[in-house]
């Protein structure tokens, strides 16, 4: 019975710092992204568009690390004894994610998530 407790504390260990280290990884995609989107747009050509590409970088790079972070919530949760409260805070923290990753696309692409993409004009590279 004592191996078997061993056994469940230490792989119950492993998988919070597989957690954990999941969650450093979607920090660092969100900082990496930040700053990419930073350095791509100080060293480019300056017009209209720069300000819009910035910030549709900047979006693209929270989205990818907000999924990240939720896997790591996902995967947190499960290490722990699963509790009612730990599912509620899970739950929540979903919750709150999604809603931030919604609001996000719509800011980048002008369209809610499960809204259609505008199909391209047939005709825009043809010569009138």
């Amino acid at each position: 019975m004592q191996v078997l407790q061993a056994f469940d504390a230490g792989v119950s260990g492993w998988i919070h710092l597989v957690g954990v280290s999941i969650e450093v990884f979607g920090v660092f995609v969100i900082v990496a992204g930040i700053v990419w989107s930073t350095a791509a747009t100080l060293f480019s050509t300056h017009d209209a568009k720069s300000y819009e590409r910035y910030r549709i970088r900047i979006g693209r790079s929270l989205l990818l690390g907000l999924e990240v972070l939720v896997a790591a919530d996902i995967i947190k949760t499960i290490a722990v004894e699963l509790t009612f409260s730990s599912l509620g805070m899970l739950a929540g923290l979903i919750l709150v994610r999604t809603f931030l990753s919604w609001t996000l696309t719509l800011e980048i692409e002008g369209r809610w998530p499960w809204s259609q993409r505008p199909q391209a004009d047939d005709t825009a590279g043809q010569e009138r």
